[in-house]
């Protein structure tokens, strides 16, 4: 059974961590892949779970050999995914997950274009900045930050093959889960496994009602909501 790469991204406060822990619950031979970064671990971080975390040195021989599959500086920190997490899903039989953002996924679709990508949106920038403010976690510098950076993140959804509004939890959860069995169904030509009591044209259903041309009218508003 052949190995896929399944990008997904999100503004901050869409809801995305909460689908991804889901979806790594739910379907089998899924692997998440941990980043590395050169930023130090904050609070209760350990290496291999949050992050790897290595020296800007390590980091700048890991750019030269080409062992990454994409990688940026964020405020004078590295942040990349490994080359090696996909050789060792391809060995285990797995497919990866990544949990990346616009630019990471745009250099991944590059060097694999058969990645299949999955942006995830607020239904409004009211509800983002209430889901943030629920949080408790951030200060109102940080939450405005957030929001500018979404503004701008939003837009990319164009570069993916399905856009995901997190309307309801369960029901993004299940639309979720759905677009990976059904890639899946569609790359090994077997019936989704893990579908739980859905049929498999239910499981169909779901994710091609994500496709990012067949939203393309609900997201206009959700565009308008951020100010363009």
């Amino acid at each position: 059974m052949s190995s896929g790469v399944y990008i997904v991204s999100a503004p901050s406060g869409s809801g995305k961590t909460t689908l991804v822990e889901r979806l790594l619950r739910e379907v089998p031979r899924l692997q998440f892949s941990v980043s590395y970064t050169t930023r130090p671990p904050r609070g209760t971080e350990q290496n291999g779970r949050e992050y790897f975390f290595v020296t800007r040195e390590e980091f700048e021989a890991m750019i030269r050999r080409q062992g990454l599959l994409e990688w940026a500086e964020v405020f004078g920190n590295y942040y990349g995914t490994s080359r090696r997490v996909w050789d060792e899903a391809r060995e285990a039989g797995n497919d990866l997950l990544l949990d990346i953002d616009v630019q990471g996924a745009k250099q991944v679709k590059e060097k694999l274009p058969g990645a299949v990508s999955v942006f995830i949106l607020p239904p409004s920038r009211q509800v983002l900045e209430q889901r943030l403010r629920t949080r408790s976690q951030d200060s109102e510098a940080v939450i405005a930050k957030r929001l500018e950076d979404a503004r701008q993140e939003i837009h990319g959804f164009v570069r993916y093959d399905y856009v995901l509004i997190n309307e309801d939890l369960e029901r993004s959860a299940r639309t979720l889960r759905s677009i990976i069995l059904s890639e899946r169904w569609r790359r090994d030509g077997t019936p989704p496994q893990g579908a739980g009591a859905e049929t498999t044209n239910a499981v169909r259903d779901f994710a091609e009602s994500c496709r990012r041309d067949r939203v393309r009218s609900h997201i206009q508003p959700i565009l308008e909501s951020f100010g363009g």
